[in-house]
């Protein structure tokens, strides 16, 4: 097979400082034949006070540096396509973004959340792979993707096509297998097909979607651990035996900083030893590497480097991304990631082109082989042998089973000769009879039965379980929007003096008194308090709202998310995307009118030459001359003009096609932030319930909501009355008495219709005072809805 030996290459690519960061002193050398050169200048200040017992400058030689200003498109086509032109050959790539956090790995490997332009290395790979293999028809290509994350030395599956999961430990543990042969096997990950660019894009969302709701509140997970994410191809030209297999990882290592520098504990700390210790293993293995004469190499030591084992030192043409934040306080951070890319640089890996045999090839030269064996079979035997027994034969053997079964002699055997059909046959034989014997009608019946009664109970527990969660799900929503309401209501009250509505307000007072009273007396007798925290300590977990509960949100909840969305910074990246995306749309409208009219215009013209032809031919039969046979000037004009609408027709056709991708592309990008707006929304939930549960212990309390950590606090001061007001519209068509309103809330990211509330359903929480605050308050603003609605008409 062809091989390829050549060191890992090794690029840097320097990230522009932030607004408050102090700009580095640094500079890049273009000027030798193949490498460029850069050099970082330590300022005194920073060498520990001595000025000269610190070298004052460093040079590190790289493949390419890529500076501040460098865009997208050129770090793909320097790094990435060489080594996705070698994997479409045949050969296995990777490609690797090491350094700090916050200096570019991820942006380098995925790309930006917002612009189209920021796509990183893996969408702009797809596209080029699948864009190489729809023009290159001489081979059968099939191309699958999977995506694995590395945790605290754990492995899980981010493209686990059965479950969304709401936590990582909830995705398939990936565990390491090693065969004879010493080749590693991935157990658990799963493949998945991807026949086009859109379908790999979109298993590509779907694992970063997994990724981003898995991290818990407390770490933003990104940075915490290794995602590697694979392309595998094979291809197979018609008729031949020899398969292609070849894969290319794209891996977005953790950020390599240094737990000293980080001054983190407890669990933390814990993240940042594993990170560090598989980073560690890395640069071993890969000093070991560099050195010439070393027989072991301790690529077991961790999982990431085990993934990596072809990569590194192996089977493969492998890239090295170093980024760098070069901002005075991570000069030193900088200057490990440049000593460990020099490092890596001087690593020989010898990629070999991967192919094996096509197995139905194969089949066919064992067939021929069987078939040999038996003839030689037959001639020693002097039998012709078949794969089946005949029948006079298993009788027989039959007959030789029953004698040897009721023959008492201990001594006795059972003989069939040196033939092993008859032998598998004969033990086959007496299992059935064995298994026969022991069954009895009666066993099975009872069994039956048993098994019945048991599946009852469970269905039933499993039953009463769910409606328990449900109940306390929204005790705890009520709860959180008593608190509201309290803060609030001496905003709506002023709201309702406004509105003149005084004397209205009062008689809803009055009336939800009473109400209360019914209400209190009809569930006490049902459902004592004493009881809901028996069963609340069974119930785990706040049931999350739109995984947990089917995608529904309640009421009160809906009330609260819409405010939420208002306050919250994504909601704009999701408003200017929507804005961007509804430019392209009318773009692409307007392109498809224009490709019509062209299309037509082609049309029309062609019709033109055609008519042109008839009269000429007519022409030709009533005065046959000379003339007829010189070029048409006419019909000339007309053909040029159709090859330049064809012209026009196809640069639109394309503009057209890109349109679609980024559309696509962009539409995926929307559906990631709204997933993460309304994780952050469940995280913000969940945490005023538990507020709310400390400062009114009384309260029905559940004991392992605290397992969810508070990533932001938000101040009830956001949500006026009047707020509230605007984001929800009661449906016109209510009836009168007002017991069904069923309110819709306007919300373009949650597609759920929330059950009808009737007035009568709210669970008491004990304080009349709220109770009646809550009803007056929707009550009150119904009214003051009924009101706006009137005076907009």
């Amino acid at each position: 097979a062809a091989m390829v030996k050549e060191t890992i290459r090794v690029y840097a690519r320097v990230k522009p400082p932030g607004r408050r960061q102090q700009a580095g002193i640094y500079s890049v050398d273009d000027d030798e034949k193949s490498l460029s050169s850069l050099e970082i200048i330590v300022p005194h200040d920073l060498a520990d006070g001595f000025v000269n017992n610190k070298r004052e400058s460093y040079k590190f030689k790289f493949q390419k540096i890529f500076d501040q200003e460098a865009k997208q498109d050129v770090v793909f086509d320097s790094i990435a396509k060489p080594v996705a032109e070698c994997v479409l050959a045949g050969y296995n790539g990777t490609i690797f973004a090491y350094g700090q956090t916050g200096s570019g790995k991820t942006f380098t490997i995925t790309g930006g959340a917002e612009r189209y332009s920021d796509r990183g290395i893996i969408p702009r790979t797809l596209s080029y792979i699948f864009d190489q293999l729809r023009k290159d028809s001489s081979k059968v290509y099939t191309t699958h993707v999977s995506y694995l994350e590395i945790y605290n030395e754990c492995g899980y599956d981010l493209l686990d096509p059965r479950h969304e999961a709401s936590r990582l430990e909830d995705l398939p543990k990936v565990t390491i297998m090693e065969d004879p042969d010493q080749n590693i096997h991935l157990k658990n990950l799963s493949l998945q097909q991807a026949t086009n660019e859109e379908e790999a894009l979109n298993l590509l969302f779907l694992g970063d979607t997994n990724r981003m709701i898995a991290e818990t509140p407390m770490n933003q997970a990104s940075t915490r651990s290794h995602c590697i994410f694979t392309i595998h191809i094979s291809s197979k030209e018609p008729g031949s035996a020899t398969i292609r297999r070849s894969k290319l990882h794209l891996v977005d290592l953790a950020g390599s900083e240094r737990v000293a520098k980080t001054g983190v504990g407890g669990h933390l700390l814990t993240e940042a030893k594993y990170i560090n210790l598989s980073l560690h293993y890395l640069e071993q293995v890969i000093i070991a590497l560099a050195e010439k004469n070393r027989s072991h190499i301790p690529y077991r030591n961790s999982m990431m480097t085990s993934v990596l084992r072809d990569s590194l030192g192996g089977n493969c043409m492998t890239t090295m991304i170093a980024t760098l934040s070069l901002d005075k306080r991570n000069i030193d951070e900088s200057l490990s990631t440049c000593r460990f890319a020099q490092r890596v640089a001087l690593i020989k890996n010898e990629a070999v082109l991967n192919e094996e045999m096509d197995p139905k090839l194969m089949i066919v030269q064992l067939k021929k082989e069987i078939q040999e064996l038996k003839d030689e079979l037959a001639l020693v035997t002097g039998k012709e042998r078949t794969s089946e027994l005949s029948q006079d034969e298993l009788l027989q053997l039959d007959e030789l089973i029953e004698t040897f079964l009721e023959d008492n002699d201990p001594d006795s055997t059972l003989d069939v000769g040196a033939d092993m059909r008859k032998i598998k046959y004969c033990f086959v034989h007496v299992k059935q009879l064995m298994n026969h014997s022991k069954i009895s009608d009666k066993k099975l019946l009872s069994q039956h039965i048993s098994e019945e009664k048991d599946t009852n109970k469970e269905a039933g527990e499993e039953e009463l379980k769910k409606l328990k969660e449900l109940l306390q799900q929204r005790d705890n929503e009520i709860n959180i929007l008593v608190n509201m309401l309290k803060k609030e209501k001496k905003k709506a009250q002023d709201a309702l003096f406004q509105l003149n509505a005084a004397s209205a307000g009062s008689t809803v007072l009055e009336q939800s008194h009473s109400i209360n009273l019914e209400e209190s007396q009809s569930s006490s007798s049902c459902f004592s308090l004493k009881e809901a925290k028996d069963f609340s300590s069974s119930v785990h977990r706040l049931p999350f709202l739109s995984r947990q509960t089917g995608g529904k949100m309640s009421l009160g909840c809906q009330e609260a998310f819409e405010v939420f969305k208002r306050d919250h910074a994504d909601s704009i990246t999701i408003e200017d995307n929507k804005q961007l995306l509804n430019q392209r749309f009318t773009e692409a409208k307007c392109l498809g009118e224009k490709l019509n009219e062209v299309r037509n215009k082609i049309n029309h013209l062609k019709g033109e030459i055609n008519q042109r032809h008839v009269q000429r031919a007519a022409l030709a039969i009533s005065s046959p001359s000379e003339e007829l046979y010189t070029l048409d000037p006419v019909e000339e004009k007309l053909r040029t003009e159709i090859e330049e609408e064809k012209k026009r027709y196809k640069t639109m056709f394309n503009r057209l096609k890109g349109l679609k991708v980024e559309i696509e592309h962009l539409q995926l990008l929307m559906e990631k932030v709204k997933v993460k707006l309304q994780k952050d929304f469940e995280v913000w939930w969940s945490e005023e319930s538990i507020n709310l549960q400390q400062e009114n212990p009384e309260m029905v309390s559940s004991p392992n909501t605290t397992t969810v950590y508070p990533r932001f606090i938000k101040s009830s001061q956001h949500l006026s009355t009047s707020s509230f007001s605007e984001t929800t519209r009661v449906s016109p068509n209510e009836d009168p008495a007002g017991k069904n309103n069923s309110i819709t809330s306007n919300n373009p990211t949650l597609k759920t219709r929330t059950p009808p509330i009737s007035s009568t359903s709210i669970p008491l929480t004990g304080d009349s005072q709220a109770d009646a605050d809550i009803l007056a308050f929707i009550k009150a603003r119904q009214n003051i809805l009924q009101k706006k609605g009137k005076s907009c008409q």
